[in-house]
């Protein structure tokens, strides 16, 4: 719950931090005369802003100084006072430019996506992959690229797409080849990613009998790639977006924090709304208590899949950057769905 305000300390609050988020300098009380849109007396401004840091929403880092929000005042601002910009058309035609790029591609398209909102934002970003083992395996593909050796590819329900080589000890021939896709459509497409256990793996080699031999080889490349479709992957892009505009002395602890791919997997993972919003001491790291983290989820047809956020100073523009998150991730979710459609 929050405390009550009256009309004039809201508008002295969120001039506050508008200001501060704009310089980076404490906000003393003639500063803020010549930013409010309504007239009192500067003591009047003092008397607010005093009783704004007793409430805990402000405080003075010295004595002669202005005043700054304090992590608490950031959260009234965004939930209570703050009047979220939209991208206007061009910014929105940028970013689809940009994303357009690796369209039919779902793993360049998130790392593409990743340095885009790294760019714009001017933030650390880190993402995650689709993963889920209960996503549908989609299409199987054997390509072969040489006498004994092929590239095997899985794509998935979620949009993941992964490909690996395999060796054979025989000549993949048309017939091989042929029994592979014959295999594929009775056991494998429609099935989810966890439905590849070992017990199925060595059930389908056996089932070929004295062909089993040369099958192996693609089956156990097939389980390989199961698993790791089941694994989700972190990527990190921007972190000297960070460096610059973060003074904490924790920075390189944060910066190893934000490797750890359990790490973001539970944060990206414990927020409940489209888009989420974590100010300072929210953070359950205390690496991060002097940090913002917006993250927001993408799904691709209708299925939760992943998600993207960033990380900066408690100073960022959240006005501006909430909603930048939020149309990026609904994009990568609508490309990934096309993807999945061709």
């Amino acid at each position: 719950m929050y405390v009550e305000l009256s009309e004039r300390k809201k508008k002295i609050l969120a001039s506050i931090v508008e200001q501060y988020i704009k310089t980076g300098e404490p906000v003393g009380s003639n500063v803020l005369l010549s930013c409010l849109d309504f007239s009192v007396s500067s003591a009047t401004v003092r008397n607010e802003m005093s009783e704004l840091s007793e409430m805990g929403l402000l405080e003075q880092t010295h004595t002669s100084s202005g005043r700054v929000p304090t992590h608490k005042g950031y959260r009234y601002y965004v939930d209570e006072l703050m009047s979220e910009r939209q991208l206007d058309e061009e910014q929105k035609r940028r970013i689809d430019m940009m994303m357009g790029v690796h369209f039919n591609d779902p793993e360049k398209l998130l790392e593409q996506a990743s340095e885009i909102l790294a760019d714009v934002t001017k933030c650390a970003v880190v993402s995650t992959t689709p993963s889920d083992a209960c996503a549908k395996i989609k299409k199987i593909e054997l390509i072969p690229i040489a006498r004994r050796t092929a590239i095997v590819a899985m794509l998935t329900s979620s949009g993941v797409l992964k490909n690996r080589v395999c060796r054979t000890d025989v000549e993949l021939t048309g017939e091989i080849v042929e029994m592979f896709y014959r295999l594929a459509a009775e056991n494998l497409i429609g099935k989810t990613v966890a439905d590849i256990q070992t017990a199925m793996i060595q059930s389908l080699v056996v089932s070929f009998g004295e062909k089993s031999l040369m099958m192996s080889p693609i089956i156990i490349t097939v389980a390989d790639l199961a698993k790791d479709i089941a694994k989700s992957e972190v990527m990190f892009e921007g972190q000297t977006n960070l460096l610059k505009n973060n003074t904490s002395d924790m920075m390189y602890e944060i910066l190893d924090l934000l490797k750890r791919a359990d790490v973001v997997s539970g944060l990206v993972s414990s927020g409940k709304d489209s888009i989420n919003l974590y100010i300072g001491g929210e953070n359950p790291y205390s690496q991060l208590s002097n940090s913002s983290l917006i993250f927001s989820r993408y799904n691709v047809n209708g299925v939760d899949s992943g998600a993207f956020g960033i990380i900066g100073s408690t100073r960022m523009d959240y006005a501006s950057l909430l909603p930048s998150v939020k149309y990026l991730t609904d994009k990568v979710g609508i490309l990934l769905a096309k993807t999945l459609e061709d």
